[in-house]
């Protein structure tokens, strides 16, 4: 039989590949999870009370797949909050489907309803005063 890679030979490219393939992959992923979490933290002001100084606790992956979650706190601001409420750790719960889209968002109250959600993504995450009030561009 005519063996051109010897067996251990066949392994190393085998394993070259599977590297070359994981790595590829996880660039996608990598920016796609980046864009997913940009959309979330997006969302935070406008799910705020007005006035209120947004600080971020954590942003990362949520428990269902493709899902992300944002914790954070309401520090003051303008607005006039009980010290309870600026105290509470706050948040959200972003889900979405095939690339970036996003379909179901839950804040610690419960979700948010089907035209609050339709309003939010046609009219506020991809404009310049969301990307302005960012609370991760700070």
């Amino acid at each position: 039989m005519l063996r051109l890679v010897p067996d251990g030979g066949r392994a190393a490219v085998w394993a070259g590949a599977l590297a070359l393939w994981l790595a590829a992959g996880s660039g996608c992923d990598t920016a796609l999870d980046a864009r997913r979490a940009t959309l979330c933290r997006r969302a935070v002001p406008a799910l705020a009370p007005p006035g209120a100084d947004i600080g971020l606790l954590r942003v990362g992956p949520g428990a269902s797949r493709g899902s992300v979650r944002v914790d954070y706190r309401v520090t003051g601001g303008s607005g006039n909050l009980p010290k309870a409420e600026a105290t509470r750790p706050r948040h959200l719960v972003c889900h979405f489907g095939a690339g970036d889209e996003l379909t179901a968002l839950t804040t610690e109250q419960g979700p948010v309803n089907g035209a609050s959600l339709y309003l939010l993504r046609r009219y506020y995450l991809a404009t310049p005063e969301a990307e302005a009030a960012d609370p991760g561009r700070r």
